[in-house]
């Protein structure tokens, strides 16, 4: 078995009301100058804790400019904003975007290096200021990830900086602030989320001692997302998708995603469609194109989401795909290209985009050619 390093923010705190510890803890610290990075809908939420920190000496920003998928633009923008303010501290509360920003102007607060020059695995030199990560949705994991994303509008390309230094001092998972979400970002979030965990279960890298978060993950979240999007206020499916979306996060820094995420980055830069959105629309057809490689690792898959064991795996995986067509499409996602707006002529430019995601497609389970690319894509139509 290869060596593999699990490594994680300092601290996880999940559980209904957890969040209500974010200020004794930072207050403790001896911190004054927090970056609050949320989004309106949020802010009444926080506003209790800004008032007490504000009793309590801490000057607090807060930043509500993240409205869809972040660009290279707005954060340096709102890195611009935390230097004038001189924040010492950073804390994002919100979906994976707002979790993202976040996490790099943390990084990049006091560093030399500039977001172009750390673009991929490994390139962040230095650890930033203290920061914490609160999710909102459940579905990136990005409050446990070592990962951050960015649209890069000047060749409409999604790209990454992966570094350990992203991994947060402390999350906190509170399922209650993820009640409000509607039934729409529920499906979505909840669909991405559990690509990740099908992703890192069947990655050419796949590792045993990530395959126990993926697997947990992907048995939670396919039992309990339609719950959650029929009925906003069922906590206990809200819990469950929170914690399937925590482990999905878990397997990023290891092992990460592969040709779903890289054939979906062009769909949302491109035509700046939702991360969620883009994800489940290919899920069941890259699943089905990676099948050949690793039949056994489907057929687990399928079994994971709750579905009866067929005549041999192939048909177990083939059951898992339909599984996972039929809950896309029960939460209400559209399932062809075609259906949420991606003319059929923007297919080639889409393929060779999805290519020079080399770092995802590296983990394939099954190489992917342009022209596999294409098929793909053309079969969503």
């Amino acid at each position: 078995m290869e060596p593999i390093i699990l490594k994680q923010p300092k601290r996880i705190e999940f559980g209904t009301g957890c969040l209500d510890h974010f200020c004794d803890d930072y207050i403790k610290m001896g911190l004054n100058h927090l970056l609050l990075l949320t989004a309106n809908p949020i802010v009444p939420i926080l506003q209790p804790y800004v008032e007490r920190l504000g009793a309590n000496g801490v000057k607090v920003l807060v930043e509500t400019q993240i409205l869809r998928e972040p660009t290279v633009a707005d954060f340096k923008r709102i890195l611009d904003e935390a230097q004038e303010f001189e924040a010492d501290s950073v804390l994002g509360v919100g979906g994976g975007s707002v979790m993202d920003v976040a996490k790099l102007v943390a990084t990049f607060l006091h560093s030399e290096q500039t977001i172009e020059e750390c673009f991929g695995i490994g390139f962040v030199k230095k650890r930033g200021v203290w920061f914490a990560c609160v999710p909102t949705t459940a579905g990136t994991g990005s409050e446990v990830s070592p990962n951050a994303i960015l649209l890069d509008e000047s060749d409409n390309g999604k790209k990454g900086v992966i570094s350990d230094h992203l991994l947060a001092d402390v999350a906190y998972l509170d399922p209650t602030l993820t009640i409000s979400m509607p039934a729409r970002i529920t499906a979505e979030t909840g669909m991405d989320a559990l690509t990740h965990c099908i992703e890192v279960y069947t990655n050419k890298f796949a590792h045993p001692a990530v395959d126990m978060y993926a697997r947990y993950g992907i048995q939670l979240i396919a039992s309990h997302l339609l719950r959650a999007v029929k009925d906003g206020k069922d906590i206990e499916a809200r819990e469950a998708m929170l914690m399937g979306s925590m482990y999905g996060g878990l397997g990023l820094g290891p092992v990460n995603t592969a040709a779903v995420h890289a054939l979906a980055y062009p769909v949302g830069g491109m035509f700046h469609k939702s991360h969620g959105l883009s994800n489940a629309v290919l899920l069941p057809t890259v699943m089905k194109f990676n099948m050949p490689a690793n039949l056994q690792k489907y057929a687990e898959v399928a079994i994971a989401l709750g579905c009866e064991p067929g005549a041999n795996d192939e048909d177990t995986a083939l059951r898992g795909v339909d599984f996972v067509t039929q809950l896309s499409r029960d939460c209400g996602i559209p399932q062809t290209l075609a259906e949420i707006g991606i003319p059929q002529s923007a297919v080639p430019e889409m393929a060779e985009a999805a290519m020079k995601q080399q770092r995802l497609l590296r983990n394939n389970p099954r190489p992917v050619t342009l022209q596999d690319a294409i098929d793909i894509y053309n079969s969503l139509y």
